[in-house]
Formats: C-alpha cells, structure tokens, sequence
C-alpha cells in the first residue's frame, strides 16, 4: 500500500478526534452557553441568602447600660420597616436610614429605667423578621445630674445686649462634649459663640450686639450627655426668645448726664448722679438684668454695716434695674435730685429724678446696654452680664470649643 502523506495523516488523526471526542466538545459549549436551546439544560439553581437578621446596639437582659450610649438597631440581609422603644412615659425618637439598615435613637437614654425595643424588618427573600430586646439603664442620684437653667425666658423680649446664660446646678468638667450639644440660631443669621464663665455657667453672645427684631432658639440637647467625674445631664432645654428695640443708654460720670438712644436716635439726656470718692461707680459695658418698680435698699447687703457714716435703709426705692451682682442700679434718687447734674454723690448707683426714673424704667428691657465712662473704676469680669467688656477674641477663647 502506498504511503500517506503527511496531510493525509493529518486530516485522519483530526477526524479521530473529532469523532472521539464529542462528548467533551459538547460539555465545553454548554459550559460556555453555547448550542442549541434543546441541548442546554432545564434546571436552575435557586439564589440563596443568609439568615436575616435585626439586632440593637445593646444585649437583651443588660443592666447598668451608662445613659449616654446612643442606641442603635442594625438589619442584616434585611430592611428595617418599623422600630419602636418604649419606656415609662412614651417612646423614644429616633430615625430609621434611608437604605433602611439602621435605625438610630433621637436621644440619650434616661436613668433607671427598662427600655423595649421592638424591630420589624423584611428579609431579601420576602420574610418577615422580628426582634424584641428589653434592657436597663444604670441608676443614678440627683448628685450624679446636673440641671440646666436657662436666660432669657421662653417667649420674652429682651435687649441688644442680653446674651444666652445658662447655669448648671452641679459642675460640668467634660465642657466639650456638653459645647457640642449646646445650639444657638438667629435669623438674621449672626455670628457667636459659647463662652465658660465656670464650671457652671456658660454665656452665648454675638459677635456684636444682637440686631433689633432677631429671633432667637436655643437648643440644649445634654440629657444623658456625659459632664465628667460620674456627672450627667438631665433634661433638655429648648426656647425662643427675641430681640426688642436697640436701646443703648450713655452714662458719662463726670458730665453727670445719661445721654438715651433707641434705634440709634438720641430720646433724652438725663441728669445724674453715681458714686462718689470710696463708692466709685465702675466704668465698661453694663447690661440691665432685673427690674424692680419697688425694691428695699440696705446698705448691709453691698459691705456697708449698720450704724457706721454711710449706712442706709430705704425700703421704697422706685424704678430700680440691676446692672451688677455687687449692687449697682440705676434708680429714682428724689433725694438726691439737687446734686443730679452737677456732683457724684451716690454709693455707687445711677441716680436720677422720679419722673425721669419711670420714664426710663418703662422703656427698658433686660438685656437693654448702660455704656459707663469717667471712672478710673473698671467692670470686674463676672460681676453681671459682663461679657461685653470682652473683645471678640478674648470672649471666644472662653468657648471649650475654641
């Protein structure tokens, strides 16, 4: 027989292969999805998923969870639908993600108590999940809280110069995290800032004097926030309050006059009398913090001792608004009224006649700024509303922020 050729052999051993090895070439196109739609195969291999699964941020039967942990659901191969927790009074806020995975409280959690979280959540494969979980917060004494007041009051008008004061009953250390949740707005919108005064009393004021007709909200969300040294806050405070007209009244202590402005327009000039040698009125930024149409006056409550030269008792001081913790007011002083624009001759308050007095005294607002000068007696920080005597700078340093 005569010999193959080498294409000959070739072409031999190709169909050898192919028609051994069919099945192989098969398996290969259907792996690759490949022929005919009668050879591929009918079955299907169901998606499968892991459990789904809610779960909150505290373990179920905990007791002594710390009141500022920020309570959380998460859901997992699943999407929250509905969250609630209930504790004695009502149900704690709180929010639920916009890709429904988690839930987060809108508070702190409260004292001694026993929360329930129930969670309902849908799986990916359709299920309905649920979740209940029940736990207690560490108890805690009232020396272990502290309590927020607050100034102005809810709903009031105060001056340009009134700034937020809030005091702590109880030492606050941690003033940072307290700073934090501790919220001022203002429309108009004005620059401002915090400023500790102490442990226990932090002012707010804008960079300049408040302008006429603002609004002002105050938010203190600290419940539950951690103040430092086992402390916490207790109860959150909210409130509006807003600004009257820009009342700005001049005192010039060796002119004996009172020049006062509203709005910018001089009203009046009143004679006056302040503190005399020993009993010098200070000079710096004062803000009105109380009025009073009818307030005794005892020389014993500002160091001055029964019996002695200067003592004095006047039980129906009229017209009388605080400027200082130490004492000084301005006052009706008809007593005085032959000296009023002509010599000090006080102990240390702003005299003026009666008439002028209730005149004044009907205008002004707490918050209202008194602008002394001609003393060589400056204001003493912390002894009233001092926080105008600050420069921007100095006062921002005060913030725990800063």
């Amino acid at each position: 027989m005569p010999a193959l050729t080498t294409r000959a052999l070739a072409g031999l051993a190709v169909t050898a292969l192919l028609l051994s090895g069919c099945s192989a070439a098969d398996d290969a196109m259907k792996a690759a999805g490949v022929g005919d739609e009668d050879d591929r195969s009918s079955e299907t291999t169901a998606a499968t998923y892991d459990e789904p699964t809610l779960k909150a941020s505290v373990k179920k039967g905990a007791t002594g969870v710390p009141v500022d942990t920020e309570l959380s659901v998460t859901a997992d191969e699943a999407t929250l639908t509905k969250v609630t927790v209930s504790q004695p009074g009502g149900e704690l806020p709180g929010a639920i993600s916009d890709d429904g995975t988690r839930w987060t409280a809108g508070e702190l959690l409260e004292p001694g108590i026993t929360y329930t979280v129930k969670s309902v959540g849908e799986g990916r494969d359709g299920s309905t999940v649920r979740s209940t979980t029940s736990f207690t917060t560490e108890a805690l004494s009232l020396d272990q809280q502290t309590y927020p007041s607050v100034a102005p009051l809810d709903g009031e008008t105060v001056g340009i110069g009134m700034p937020v004061v809030v005091t702590f009953d109880i030492p606050v250390t941690d003033k940072a995290a307290f700073e934090r949740r501790m919220h001022v707005t203002s429309t108009p919108a004005q620059t401002g800032t915090w400023s500790w005064i102490s442990d226990t009393e932090a002012h707010y004021r804008p960079k300049a004097y408040w302008q006429a007709g603002t609004e002002v909200s105050v938010d203190l969300d600290i419940n539950g926030v951690d103040a430092g040294n086992g402390i916490y806050g207790q109860e959150d405070r909210a409130l509006d309050f807003s600004i009257g007209d820009a009342h700005v009244y001049k005192v010039n202590a060796q002119t004996y006059q009172m020049k006062v402005y509203s709005n910018g327009d001089l009203l009046r000039t009143i004679p006056i009398t302040t503190g005399k040698e020993g009993f010098t009125t200070r000079s710096g930024i004062k803000v009105i913090m109380e009025k009073f149409d009818v307030r005794r006056m005892n020389s014993e409550t500002v160091g001055i001792p029964a019996g002695s030269a200067e003592a004095y008792d006047i039980d129906d001081v009229q017209w009388a608004m605080r400027l200082t913790y130490s004492g000084e007011f301005i006052h009706a002083a008809p007593w005085s009224v032959g000296s009023q624009g002509y010599a000090n001759v006080s102990h240390g308050c702003t005299g003026m006649s009666t008439e002028n007095a209730g005149w004044l005294y009907g205008m002004s607002l707490r918050g209202d700024v008194v602008e002394y000068t001609g003393t060589d007696r400056p204001m003493e920080p912390g002894n009233g509303y001092s926080d105008w005597n600050d420069s921007w700078a100095e006062f921002k340093a005060g913030s725990a922020l800063s």
